[in-house]
């Protein structure tokens, strides 16, 4: 990180700087313990954002790995992801980030649009 005889040290911004050759092992373990929990918290903070912008009901548009783009209703969000129920009758669980909004032909109002389709519960 730094030059000959400088310490490590890890530089967040100039405001912030954690000098990590002072900490023992166990400290050490702890600090990687609360900066993964909190880089956790941040991704589910950001999926969560994401999520809300689209609610059950809304038309979507993704893109599968090694799939034509598919276009679909939200049918349920779940807790990182949302499942979609394709036009062709498939389920998906889709990350947020993936999910568009579809260019309809007509594009009046696609939530009135949608069509939700009630699935039954499982036993």
């Amino acid at each position: 990180m730094g030059g000959a005889g400088r310490s490590p040290r890890l530089t967040y911004c100039a405001a912030m700087s954690i000098d990590i050759t002072k900490l023992d092992e166990a400290q050490l373990v702890e600090l990687n313990r609360q900066i993964v929990a909190r880089l956790n918290y941040l991704q589910e903070a950001r999926t969560h954002r994401q999520m809300l912008s689209f609610n059950v009901g809304d038309r979507v548009r993704f893109q599968p790995p090694g799939h034509e783009p598919k276009t679909g209703v939200i049918i349920k969000y779940n807790r990182k992801t949302v499942t979609v129920l394709t036009d062709d009758q498939h389920q998906w669980n889709v990350a947020p980030v993936f999910l568009t909004r579809p260019l309809e032909a007509n594009s009046g109002n696609t939530a009135s649009q949608a069509k939700v389709i009630r699935l039954p519960n499982k036993p």
